[in-house]
């Protein structure tokens, strides 16, 4: 081998980039280059057969300096042999170390370089280091580490540390930006030093590997015992005729996967199970586990479907049937028929409907799977905290199994059923993850085609199933689920809307349910109207259905019982089994009071009326406000105190009206919390009342946002608010004017029966509200 102060390079050498390798001195290394690569080696023979080999950096070759790492090592090319298909192998010798100084040409690239020179002297370090590599390199063959023999015979006459840590660092499998840094280590005992450490973590890493392999081939020497003595049994057996159910059960198998129409990619992974359910013994637990894999695998719907009813006037009649008005609704499903009928292949909607509670949102999901002909799934998400609930547990947890989707839609035996997700906002969150989070695949379009289950592991069609989601209010919802289904709202049922669903769904259901038909009691108008009007408050028909089952179920204990059959029920007769009326017209039943204020509000079970009282007591001007009031709530009515004392001239209200008196602004109903900024103008409204002595009209409901300078802004949930108003016996509402767009969605009836009065400022509902005459003086209490 060269030494180094014996090598002469040219001011000027060829250079060629490594990519995923480096080269090292003394050391031996066969190219294959291909046509593009073959003119710099060429060229190498101008330059005594010499060139640089030196590491890009990673993920980097260019024709620059900084693009190399600055430490190669000259090569002496020994053998350039051109090959068949027109590149060359190109066999070369590490000289030493070069550091580059610079870089020029293109393709061809020549570089100026210098020697790095190395300077060692023998010392009881560096010997200590040589005798221990030794031994290392010892232990290293002992365990199977692949070195050559003449390597080894070499270096045991090696005693250059330089010389012994480059060609150690040769067999070291290291990955090359270690070995780059070796190579750039240019004090030869560093280098050493780096070779033995990391030549130690092989060694250990080789008697870890040693003894794994060690208990893995015990452990493989007992399970092919195992095996060959479990296929003999099996001979054995066949021989005897017996274990016949064991093979029938697997040829049942075979065919439910034959014929399971499942994707070419699910088929593979159930046919491998299956091979690995035929090796696992009948005792084992695992084989209980692979075996109710197979049947979820084999019994999901891949490719079966319930044909739809395409009759879009058969729907209708069908739609009409089940329920009564909620005309959206009925048009979507329709609009989804017709798209249908057209167009094979399309994406199942994602529906929501929203409303309170008794519109009949779930009750319109069975109704919708009629008037398809699919099947109808019904999963109730409310209190659900696990997201295993919707994406399943997998395999290796002890009695996993799929999530909801996946179990209902294996027991659905159909892949496009109506699947019904009930009560989405009120989905919780803990430490076991979020569910409607995992909902956002399932309900998405352009996801959802292929929904993987943890415990199947394998992507399932969702596209054909149409989901429909139920809440009663969208706020809980989060943004992204929100953003993937149509919201389609159902509102309250008016008074006559009621009374038809009574006389055509309620009573017969009702009268079916107690047993009373073969002799059915008559209900009369006026006792469903007392019935509606006295016993119900409520958007939606279930306490009107609860008080109809009670006198059906009264009238079912008279028969019993041998007392004479009453086959009509009156109003009066309604009120002996109902007892007492539970509501009363709040509006009209009271006077016309100052600093009483009717508001109109809207819940989770629809409009209803409020009423703000408003008194004042001496005091240091503060203003105290009661009844379970939120934090936006509160802010309305300090808005609404600001406006008047800002503008009380025009209302006659002196200046220091406010300065020694305390405001208390009180809301009924105090257990029941409160929220919202549309109260605003109805606070505003009993201040001045309060201030004024002018009394309020009680027949007048009013809502709307305001302003500190007194604009009245729109509000939500217009129809439950102007029904609550109508329920309560109100004659006149004051509303926003930029709510006049929302009036096509108030029944004509309810329309007809109410004044609706829209303002622009808070100055024209005080003028709505407030009597001109009538003046109460001062008040010094609270307003009675």
């Amino acid at each position: 081998m060269p030494e180094t102060a014996s090598i002469k390079l040219p001011e000027i050498v060829p250079l060629y980039p490594l990519k995923e390798m480096v080269a090292f001195p003394y050391m031996v290394i066969t190219l294959y280059l291909s046509r593009e690569e073959l003119p710099i080696y060429e060229e190498s023979a101008k330059y005594d057969n010499l060139i640089i080999l030196i590491k890009a950096r990673e993920g980097d070759v260019g024709t620059s300096a900084k693009t190399l790492h600055e430490i190669g090592t000259a090569c002496k090319i020994i053998q350039l042999s051109r090959l068949a298909e027109g590149g060359a192998k190109v066999v070369l010798e590490g000289l030493a170390r070069v550091r580059v100084l610079s870089v020029h040409g293109f393709p061809i690239m020549l570089a100026e370089v210098e020697l790095v020179r190395e300077f060692t002297e023998k010392t009881m370090v560096s010997e200590a280091l040589v005798s221990s590599l030794n031994a290392l390199l010892k232990i290293a063959l002992s365990y199977g580490k692949p070195l050559p023999d003449d390597v080894m015979k070499m270096i045991d006459f090696i005693d250059n540390p330089a010389r012994l840590s480059d060609l150690v660092a040769l067999y070291v499998n290291l990955p090359p930006e270690e070995q780059q840094v070796l190579l750039e280590t240019v004090d030869p005992i560093d280098r050493l030093k780096k070779v033995y450490m990391q030549l130690t973590s092989e060694v250990q890493r080789l008697q870890i590997k040693g003894e794994v392999q060690a208990e893995v081939t015990k452990k493989v020497g007992k399970t092919q015992k195992e095996y060959l003595l479990r296929e003999q049994m099996k001979q054995i057996q066949e021989e005897l005729g017996e274990d016949d159910s064991r093979i029938g059960e697997m040829n049942d198998l075979k065919k439910k996967i034959e014929s399971a129409g499942m994707p070419d990619e699910v088929r593979k992974i159930a046919d491998k199970e299956l091979k690995r359910l035929e090796r696992i013994n009948s005792a084992s637990p695992e084989y209980t586990v692979s075996r109710t894999y197979l049947d979820y695998l084999t019994g999901m719907p891949w490719q079966v479907s319930t044909p739809d009813n395409r009759d879009i006037n058969q729907a209708e009649i069908v739609l009409n049937e089940d329920h009564y008005d909620l005309k959206k609704v009925k048009e979507r499903i329709l609009e989804y028929l017709a798209v249908r009928t057209l167009k094979e292949k399309m994406k199942g909607p994602i529906l929501c409907f929203v409303g309170p509670p008794g519109v009949g949102k779930t009750s319109l999901g069975k109704s919708i799977a009629r008037t398809l002909g699919r099947k109808f799934i019904r999963i109730s998400l409310g209190g659900m905290r696990d997201e295993a609930e919707i994406r399943g547990h997998r395999r290796t947890y002890i009695g996993a199994l799929p999530g909801r989707i996946i179990q209902e839609i294996y027991r659905a035996g159909s892949n496009n059923p109506v699947f019904m997700l009930d009560e989405v906002d009120k989905i919780g969150i803990d430490f076991r993850g979020d569910p409607a989070s995992a909902l956002l695949e399932v309900l998405d379009p352009e996801q959802n085609f292929s929904f993987t289950d943890h415990y199947l592991d394998v992507p399932f069609d969702l596209t054909n199933v149409m989901f429909i989601t139920t809440a009663n209010i969208l706020d809980p919802i989060p943004p992204a689920l929100k953003d993937r289904m149509e919201v389609i709202t159902l509102s309250g049922y008016t008074t006559e809307e009621k009374q038809h669903i009574a006389v055509k769904y309620l009573i017969p259901r009702e009268v079916e349910e107690n047993g009373l038909s073969l002799n059915p009691p008559q209900f009369t108008e006026d006792t469903i109207a007392r019935v509606v009007n006295d016993y119900t408050r409520e958007a939606g028909v279930r306490n009107l259905q609860r008080n109809i089952a009670s006198i059906c179920r009264k009238v079912a204990k008279e028969i019993t019982q041998g007392k004479p059959l009453r086959t009509t029920i009156t109003p009066e007769l309604a009120e002996e089994f109902l007892g007492p009326r539970k509501f009363f017209n709040e509006a009209a039943a009271e006077k016309d009071r100052a600093g009483v204020v009717t508001g109109l509000a809207w819940t989770e079970t629809g409009g209803d009326i409020i009423f703000v009282e408003a008194t004042r007591m001496k005091g240091k001007g503060d203003l105290i406000l009661t009844g379970s009031l939120g934090d936006v709530m509160k802010e309305s009515a300090r808005a609404a105190l600001s406006f008047v004392q800002a503008n009380g001239k025009e209302w006659i209200i002196p200046d220091n009206a406010f300065s020694d008196m305390n405001i208390h602004i009180h809301v009924p109903a105090g257990s029941i919390p409160k929220d919202g900024p549309s109260a605003g103008i109805t606070m505003t409204t009993a201040i001045v009342s309060l201030m004024t002595g002018r009394l309020a009209r009680r027949d007048v409901a009013m809502t709307g946002e305001i302003s500190l300078t007194g604009r009245v802004l729109a509000i939500g949930g217009l129809k439950e608010k102007v029904l609550a108003a109508r329920r309560a016996g109100v004659k006149k509402v004051v509303l926003p004017d930029r709510n006049k767009q929302d009036l096509e969605d108030i029944p004509e009836g309810v329309l007809q029966d109410l004044e609706l009065v829209f303002v622009r400022d808070v100055r024209e509902a005080i003028s709505e509200v407030l009597l001109a005459e009538g003046m109460e003086g001062t008040i010094t209490g609270a307003a009675n």
